[in-house]
């Protein structure tokens, strides 16, 4: 799922499906931009809690999907073909950016009980929502990762203008080198350039998804799986 390669590509929203999930990101990216002062004036502490929150939340979709198709295809004796699995690994790799990322900063009290809360409200509506239109729950995730993107785009930027040159030359967390393979001598650069293509990856598949029928075949399951449950 951590390809380095995948460009992003804007799904231009053509279905009602597409339009209520852009539209439900917007509204949520820009009450969260106020909340917390994103901008052009970013430091790192600012970059570490934007990050920090966003890839806690951005956990749940892919756990949720997984979860519910598991039920699912047990509680109708159906094979899932194959979704299962990837709504897993993106889950896990989104915790993986979590992970990665508090190894530069353990986040206060304030900001534990924030999350805490912020997981529950989520968790419990995309689940609900889940529940009622899988596509839909799709299409918001797609774009809700283009905006990922375009943060972690920002977040380069500001790396390569000077405004976050400590990340630069910061050596990459250990957990990050071995999770995406980086060189030894990989920076906290390498590791925003590995984590904004994991997000481009996410959006493009949960877009796919979002125009597929529930029972088709998972076109990212494995090319070498002679099994697709």
């Amino acid at each position: 799922m951590h390809s380095r390669l995948r460009p992003l590509q804007h799904k231009e929203p053509k279905k009602f499906f597409q339009s209520t999930g852009l539209y439900a990101v917007s509204i949520m990216r820009w009450t969260f931009d106020k909340m917390t002062g994103y901008g052009a004036d970013m430091n790192e502490a600012k970059w570490m809690t934007r990050i920090l929150f966003l890839e806690t939340v951005a956990g749940v979709p892919g756990m949720v999907g997984a979860m519910l198709r598991h039920l699912r295809s047990l509680r109708s004796l159906k094979r899932d073909h194959g979704w299962i699995h990837t709504l897993l690994e993106e889950a896990e790799n989104e915790r993986m950016h979590l992970l990665t990322f508090l190894a530069l900063k353990q986040p206060t009290f304030f900001f534990r009980a924030f999350v805490l809360g912020a997981q529950g409200v989520f968790f419990n509506l995309y689940t609900l929502f889940y529940m009622m239109s899988p596509r839909h729950c799709h299409a918001f995730v797609g774009y809700l990762e283009e905006e990922a993107v375009k943060t972690y785009t920002h977040c380069l930027h500001d790396i390569d203008s000077g405004k976050l040159e400590v990340w630069r030359n910061k050596k990459a967390p250990e957990i990050a080198i071995n999770y995406w393979n980086l060189d030894a001598d990989a920076t906290m650069r390498d590791v925003v350039l590995a984590v904004r293509a994991d997000e481009a990856s996410h959006s493009h598949v949960n877009h796919t998804f979002s125009e597929m029928q529930a029972m088709d075949k998972n076109p990212f399951a494995a090319e070498d799986s002679q099994i697709i449950p």
